[in-house]
């Protein structure tokens, strides 16, 4: 009788047991890393949302870094070296302009040697991109060879093609032309893209990086992109190009094209509305194409929140070396939102500078703060006309928009006003622009 009562106590034990393990069930380790799994116990309820990781064969990070130069600033490039390793992309691209430039050719030596040391301090492959402080000079060309080789190339990596090109080629992107503009692709650079292009016709994603936004220009039969666009119809790709110090995002044949900001390059740094800041972009390639992130250097800390170590020389940022200069602009009775405002130095009697001295957006009630370009805020004394326009669009579709300023406004000799900018005191100005 005893042993009966054993018996059934150890099958009843059994049969709890079996009923706690369907409940919960433990996923074995993988012993492929690449076909990640969680290792945990799932029950009935569980607090978590999916058990699918972000991840896939394919899928890969890489960061791509913009403009140093055309007035570089003291330890931002060297700061980023330091915050991209932080991210640990796989590798990281560049979009040129990486030293100041010069017309000697030991000038572009030393200042690569000062280049270098930061590159190598990048904990994975850094890629060149030439911009035109680097090689749009024979002197600039020629350090660039010796150190570097190639002007232009390509590589695959997971079945992606990256296109990394030279928009200040010193070929002539049409034969037997007259002598073309400084920012071109000539004829043997493109005949090397369209033959990477055939060689590598079923990759899943096409990436281009170049410095100068030359889809932009006026001629593009001339500057040669129109023939890198034929070679690209009918494949998927992303271009990525700086120069212009300013983000912009442009819609062009389907596909999107980006014009970073800048990694230390001269800037006035006024913030998103203007696209002014210090990035890096943050690339994830996916199954479907790649996810794209802005990465403002400013939110990259250590975990220890202490600054990055740097000895890059560089100019300060200058805020504020002139006179202030701000007010507001209605257009008829309501603030005059979505364009920008410029004031052109006078020169001499009736005769305006052939360059805008400053601008600012006007922000949406109507204010505005005016900054030279790439520089402090304010201007320096003095007589100035004051125009008005459309304000630069942060992604740009190609569409044309309807400009609400009366022509008058818009042109420095017929616009209305005019204002005197003084050392000392209050120069705010309040502007309005009569429909018509």
């Amino acid at each position: 009788m005893q042993r009966l009562l054993l018996l059934l106590l150890a099958i009843g034990a059994l049969s709890v047991a079996a009923v706690f393990s369907a409940a919960r069930t433990t996923t074995p380790a993988d012993p492929n890393p690449a076909d990640a799994k969680f290792v945990l116990e799932s029950e009935a309820k569980n607090p978590w949302t999916g058990l699918t990781p972000n991840t896939d064969p394919g899928q890969f990070q890489f960061a791509v870094v913009s403009d140093r130069t055309g007035g570089h600033r003291k330890g931002v490039f060297s700061r980023a070296v330091h915050q991209v390793n932080l991210l640990q992309p796989e590798f990281v691209m560049s979009v040129g302009d990486l030293i100041e430039g010069s017309g000697l050719v030991e000038t572009n030596r030393t200042q690569w040697d000062e280049f270098d040391k930061y590159a190598k301090q990048f904990a994975m492959p850094f890629f060149y991109c030439a911009g035109n402080h680097d090689a749009a000079n024979v002197a600039k060309a020629d350090v660039w060879t010796e150190r570097l080789g190639r002007r232009y190339y390509h590589f695959v990596y997971k079945n992606c093609l990256f296109l990394v090109l030279n928009t200040n080629d010193l070929e002539l992107a049409i034969p037997n032309a007259e002598k073309g503009p400084l920012v071109r692709i000539g004829r043997t650079q493109q005949e090397s893209v369209a033959k990477a292009l055939k060689d590598n016709p079923a990759v899943k994603w096409t990436f281009v990086f170049l410095h100068h936004p030359i889809w932009t220009g006026r001629d593009l039969t001339e500057t040669g992109w129109l023939e890198v666009e034929k070679s690209l119809t009918g494949r998927k790709y992303t271009v990525f190009c700086g120069h212009v110090h300013r983000y912009v995002k442009f819609l062009r044949n389907g596909m999107n094209y980006y014009q970073l900001a800048t990694t230390g390059g001269g800037s006035a740094l006024r913030g998103v509305e203007y696209g002014e800041f210090d990035q890096l972009a943050w690339v994830t390639l996916k199954n479907d194409g790649p996810v794209i992130a802005n990465v403002l250097l400013d939110g990259v800390l250590k975990d220890d929140l202490l600054p990055f170590p740097s000895e890059e020389p560089g100019g300060e940022m200058a805020r504020g070396l002139n006179p202030a200069v701000v007010g507001k602009v209605f257009l008829g009775e309501k603030p005059a939102v979505a364009l920008s405002v410029t004031f052109t130095e006078i020169v001499a009697a009736g005769v305006a500078a052939k360059a805008a001295t400053g601008n600012s957006r006007v922000m949406p009630d109507g204010s505005y703060a005016i900054y030279a370009p790439r520089g402090a805020a304010g201007l320096k004394p003095g007589r100035y006309a004051v125009t008005f326009t459309l304000a630069a669009p942060i992604v740009n579709d190609g569409k044309p928009r309807d400009n609400p300023v009366p022509e008058k406004y818009r042109q420095v000799n017929t616009t209305p006003h005019r204002v005197e900018v003084k050392a000392e005191g209050k120069n705010e100005f309040e502007f309005k622009i009569e429909p018509e």
